[in-house]
């Protein structure tokens, strides 16, 4: 299936000369979903994993059916003052701006090992925060997965010390 036919295209948002990748049009189609949710389980599932993290939100989608379809447990990261424990942040830098991600403090026990999944991969800001947070509570990131990813801003690049799978390349 050609998972890029799924996806619409959005000039100009969030702001002028981005082009937004929107997945809601693959989301909403059942059978492209599941496709897309069963090929990144059949790269994951050659892994030794604990648990899959997803940064909050569209980590939440495409992390979640994941999590169930691998029966591995799931960790939310979230945005500050949405979790209800205590959280360890982290601040950075995005393409167009920048944010904060929190995790909770016992959410990933040292050794644990994490794949980390996220809709998209940019520069890779998102991904360098959900690492940080996730190796300061002793876990292991085997692999960073992203439905997504725009080649062209070099996010890979970043992440030569981990596995990185993506599904779908612009």
């Amino acid at each position: 299936m050609d998972l890029k036919k799924k996806i619409r295209d959005v000039p100009d948002f969030p702001e002028k000369g981005i082009m937004f990748r929107d997945i809601t049009t693959l989301l909403k189609d059942g059978e492209a979903f599941k496709y897309a949710v069963d090929e990144i389980k059949r790269e994951i599932e050659k892994l030794d994993f604990d648990l899959i993290v997803g940064p909050e939100s569209r980590g939440f989608i495409v992390g979640t059916p994941l999590s169930y379809a691998t029966g591995k447990g799931f960790v939310p990261i979230r945005k500050p003052g949405k979790l209800p424990s205590t959280t360890i942040r982290y601040d950075y830098k995005l393409e167009y701006g920048s944010d904060s991600l929190e995790i909770h403090a016992d959410a990933i026990q040292p050794g644990d090992n994490v794949i980390i999944v996220d809709d998209l991969m940019a520069t890779g800001g998102t991904f360098l925060a959900a690492i940080n947070l996730v190796e300061n509570l002793g876990g292991k990131v085997v692999a960073i997965v992203a439905l997504i990813e725009l080649e062209a801003l070099k996010g890979r690049d970043r992440f030569k010390d981990y596995n990185v799978i993506t599904l779908i390349k612009y």
